[in-house]
C-alpha cells in the first residue's frame, strides 16, 4: 500500500478511515517481520509502526531499542515487504537517515515544541505526524504544525494521545478532535498511549487496555481520519509499554467495529 497524503483525508473531505499499527519498540528483527504480517493479515491495509529508539523511556534502565543504524535496517526490511512505515525521531540529525526508510516521521509528545526537530523533519519531505504534548491545548499543537509548513512541506497529521489529569493519569478531551481537524489537518487518534499512566507502575508506566476499545470508537465517531493503536502478541512479555497495549487477537473485531462507525459517521 502505497502511502500518499491524500489518504488521511482533509477536514470536510471523506476518506478510509487509517490504521496506524505495531509494537511500541523494535524487539527483533524477527518479532516486527512477525507482527507486520500478522496484523496484515488481521485487518488488511495499515501503515506499520515501531521506534528504533525510545529515548524517553521512564527510567535509564529500560530498553530502549536497537538504535538508529540497525533499527532503520530493520525496519527497510519491513518496507521491502511491502508496508508502509511509521518510526519516530528524537533529534535533528535523525530525520534525513528516518526519511530514507520511513513513509512518515512521527514526532514523540514530549518533543512536539521542539523547533529544530520540526523543521528538520519537515524539509525531508516526508509526511510529518506530530503528537500533541499531554501538557498542550489543542490550538497550540497548530504552532507546531506551522513550524513544519515552514520548510515549504504541508503534509502535516496530527495526533491525540491524551492529556495529563493530575499526577500518572491522563483523561481524552473529545472536543481537541475537532478544534484540530477544524484548522484544517487531518487528525489521528492514539488509542493506547491515551489509556497510559505514565510512570504509573513505578520505574515503568502502567495503562488501562479496557478503555482502548470505547475511546476509539468514541474518537471515530467525532471524526478522525485515523487509528494509531499499539500492538503486541503478548502484551506482558513487550520490551515497552505493554500495558497499554492492544492484543494482538482482539485488533480483528476491534478494526472491523471501527470501520463501521466511520461509514456511519460520514
Amino acid at each position: 500500500m502505497p502511502v500518499d497524503y491524500s489518504m488521511f483525508g482533509r477536514a470536510g473531505k471523506a476518506a478510509p478511515l487509517v490504521l496506524i499499527a505495531g509494537p511500541c519498540i523494535i524487539e527483533s528483527e524477527e518479532h516486527v517481520q512477525r507482527m507486520a504480517l500478522s496484523i496484515r493479515e488481521a485487518v488488511g491495509d495499515f501503515i506499520f509502526k515501531a521506534s528504533f529508539d525510545k529515548a524517553n523511556r521512564t527510567s535509564g534502565a529500560s530498553y530502549r531499542g536497537p538504535g538508529v543504524k540497525e533499527g532503520l535496517r530493520i525496519l527497510a526490511s519491513v518496507k521491502a515487504e511491502g508496508f508502509p512505515v511509521l518510526t519516530d525521531i528524537h533529534e535533528p540529525w535523525q530525520a534525513d537517515a528516518a526519511a530514507e526508510v520511513a513513509d512518515i516521521l512521527q514526532i514523540p509528545a514530549f518533543l512536539c515544541r521542539q523547533t529544530d526537530l520540526l523543521v528538520a523533519a519537515g524539509r525531508t519531505g516526508r509526511i510529518v505526524n506530530i503528537k500533541k504534548g499531554q501538557f498542550m491545548a489543542p490550538r497550540d499543537i497548530l504552532h507546531s504544525a506551522e513550524k513544519v509548513v515552514s520548510t515549504g512541506n504541508d503534509k502535516v497529521v496530527l495526533t491525540e494521545r491524551g492529556s495529563s489529569f493530575g499526577y500518572n493519569n491522563l483523561v481524552v478531551d473529545m472536543r481537541g478532535l475537532k478544534i484540530m481537524r477544524d484548522a484544517g489537518w487531518p487528525v489521528v487518534f492514539d488509542a493506547t498511549h491515551s489509556v497510559q499512566l505514565p510512570g504509573g507502575a513505578g520505574n515503568v508506566s502502567g495503562g488501562q487496555p479496557d478503555f482502548i476499545a470505547p475511546l476509539a470508537r468514541a474518537a471515530v465517531a467525532a471524526g478522525v481520519d485515523g487509528v494509531f493503536v499499539e500492538v503486541h502478541d503478548v502484551p506482558e512479555k513487550a520490551l515497552s509499554d505493554g500495558a497499554n497495549a492492544l492484543r494482538l487477537s482482539l485488533l480483528p473485531a476491534f478494526w472491523e467495529r471501527l470501520r463501521a462507525i466511520h461509514l456511519l459517521a460520514g
